[in-house]
């Protein structure tokens, strides 16, 4: 194992300095929760006959008090096809509770949309605060009182962040994170990809589409892209909160179950009673969150977690910035191509190593902090390795030596890219997030004039209307976390790639989000701060001309100051009610900037 890289540590010394304070208050207030909290053994005989009343066969051990009760907190549906498969997770969790003398019980349900579903639609304007919504749904289940740990069952999009701040806020319970696993491999990506660029076209109908897309959104189980979703689960590995190697074993099969019944099995073993405490909240540490941030850069995850990485530590007491981001990204290299950034999802990837391999190699590398707490081991160590099964017996061994596809996992001293491909663009129209590890180096810089949209509907209409016949950069503005709630722009994505395949130069710039499931097109997204409020995008108009520089970090408007300071900001166009949006206006008013989580819910905490 080599040195620790010397601007990850230098990094990560930065991160512990500037969270002393904030993590000092975490640290404090889950040590009062622990000793002087609400505990089933502190309730009055009402409360505590409530929590056991439907209890059925666990009730005299729950009522007795003595043995751990875990606290199940779902977002089961059987519409989002990554969650399906927890339908029965809670009963099968329960006989598993049983076997080592636990009790389990479903402490709450959080709810999972899928932007998969919405992505386009009105509903994706729900979509980011949806997360600090499940945070809000999973304090409520764990505020009972009745459970010395907790399960999460979640795995997409903002279901998995909502579940780790909601759960980081009841720090000093063990906590697991338990995956259902990625649906298997359908229509090749590549193919995929055609076919939404040859409708885009109009080059094929709505029916070859559908049943392009219905062959690879196929059955139960996560999308098999690298989107936000599966690099959720990287993220989870990288912070040692699932078993190990648990990611991407397929739902359905006995390796899949037997690694619940692990994860059942180890939550007692770590719970505050035993010689082996490991609280959420001291498992979620510095370390732990530059660590996530580590994996997401080497595998090249979603840019969404650019977002959601400063909220969860946020929950924990830590801040991170996209300098941070930046800084690591230009240390660790590029060791996984895994689509759309690559040819091969992530059976493929897990096929050729995984993340046992990914883990391994990275720690060898000197490339991450080995000693975290993890629930699953002795340290991070034991992430480098992968489960199977050795009879009936779930068994983990070492991760293969060498990748099994070099297509698409390498070892970090012959990488894809030497850097994470993760870089902070900044300057007078802000900053911004591109992603260059999807997008061909030649195409990381562009100067051209802009066209100004309020919406992806505008720039579908005007690419429709065939009104893009030169070097673009598209602004697409108004759509920050105070506008509109930050929808996810995929809509723009074949569009855009129909374009720069004609030969133009084109360009995205934007306050709105792409996520990892998007590339290929040079994107500034997240743009903060955003034009709502009179941010530098609200100042742009057609014609401008703009310089986007992944090489350089630059976003800049190449217009004089005084030529800006005599413009008057757009006006936001108004959101109009419906579809549960203006429920949600609360949460679009007090949210802060993409930078720091875009969330109303922890700044108006105080975190």
């Amino acid at each position: 194992m080599m040195t620790l890289h010397p601007a990850i540590a230098r990094v990560t010394d930065r991160v512990i300095e500037k969270s002393k304070a904030s993590r000092r208050r975490y640290l404090d207030m889950i040590a009062v929760q622990s000793e002087k909290g609400v505990h089933r053994s502190g309730l009055g005989c009402a409360n505590l006959a409530h929590g056991f009343a439907a209890s059925g066969e666990d009730k005299a051990l729950i009522r007795d008090g003595h043995a751990m009760n875990i606290g199940i907190v779902t977002a089961y549906n059987d519409m989002l096809s990554a969650h399906q498969p927890y339908a029965r997770y809670p009963e099968a969790m329960k006989m598993f509770a049983r076997e080592v003398g636990a009790t389990a019980q479903v402490a709450g349900g959080v709810p999972a949309m899928c932007d998969g579903v919405t992505q386009g639609q009105d509903g994706m304007e729900l979509s980011l605060f949806s997360r600090d919504n499940i945070a809000m749904g999973t304090a409520i289940a764990l505020s009972h009182g009745m459970f010395e740990g907790a399960a999460l069952l979640g795995i997409c999009d903002k279901i998995v962040p909502g579940l780790l701040i909601g759960a980081l806020r009841f720090g000093h319970l063990p906590t697991i994170l338990i995956p259902a696993g990625p649906m298997p491999s359908g229509l090749a990506n590549k193919e995929k990809q055609r076919v939404r660029q040859l409708y885009a076209e109009g080059k094929v109908g709505r029916e070859e589409l559908l049943e392009a897309e219905s062959a690879s959104y196929h059955g139960a189980g996560t999308c098999t892209f690298f989107g936000t979703a599966n690099s959720n689960q990287m993220m989870m590995e990288m912070m040692g909160l699932h078993m190990p190697g648990a990611a991407f074993i397929n739902p359905g099969t006995k390796l899949r179950t037997e690694l619940t019944r692990a994860a059942v099995h180890r939550l007692t073993a770590i719970g505050k009673r035993g010689d082996d405490w490991r609280p959420l909240g001291h498992c979620v540490d510095e370390k732990a969150i530059i660590n996530a941030c580590i994996g997401l850069l080497a595998t090249g995850g979603s840019t969404n977690h650019a977002i959601h990485l400063p909220a969860i530590a946020r929950a924990a007491g830590v801040q991170i910035d996209w300098q941070d981001l930046d800084e690591l990204s230009a240390a660790v290299p590029l060791i996984a191509r895994v689509y759309p950034n690559g040819s091969g999802d992530v059976n493929h990837f897990h096929a050729a190593g995984g993340m046992g391999f990914v883990i391994r190699e990275l720690i060898d590398a000197g490339l991450l902090h080995p000693d975290i707490m993890t629930v699953g081991g002795n340290d991070l160590t034991d992430y480098g390795r992968e489960p199977r099964l050795e009879g009936e017996e779930l068994i983990w061994q070492d991760a293969p030596a060498h990748s099994l596809d070099d297509s698409m996992l390498r070892p970090p001293a012959t990488p894809f890219l030497p850097d994470g491909g993760m870089r902070l663009v900044t300057g007078n129209l802000g900053r911004a997030t591109f992603k260059t590890s999807a997008v061909d180096k030649e195409r990381w810089q562009i100067t051209a004039p802009a066209r100004v949209f309020d919406s992806q509907e505008a720039v579908q209409a005007a690419f429709k209307a065939g009104e893009f016949t030169h070097d673009v950069i598209v602004v697409v503005r108004f759509q920050g976390p105070r506008a509109n709630g930050m929808p996810e722009l995929h809509k723009l994505t074949p569009p855009l790639g129909v374009l720069q395949d004609k030969g133009f130069k084109v360009a995205l710039v934007t306050d709105g989000r792409m996520s990892g499931a998007s590339g290929k097109v040079p994107a500034a997204i997240h743009c903060t701060p955003e034009a709502l409020g009179g941010g530098p995008l609200s100042l742009v108009c057609d014609g401008d001309m703009i310089r986007l520089c992944g090489h350089d970090g630059i976003l800049e408007l190449l217009v004089d100051a005084a030529t800006l300071a005599a413009r008057q900001p757009a006006e936001a166009p108004v959101l109009p009610d419906g579809t549960g949006r203006e429920l949600f206006a609360m949460m679009r008013h007090g949210a802060d900037g993409a930078e720091r989580g875009a969330s109303a819910m922890l700044a108006a905490a105080g975190l």
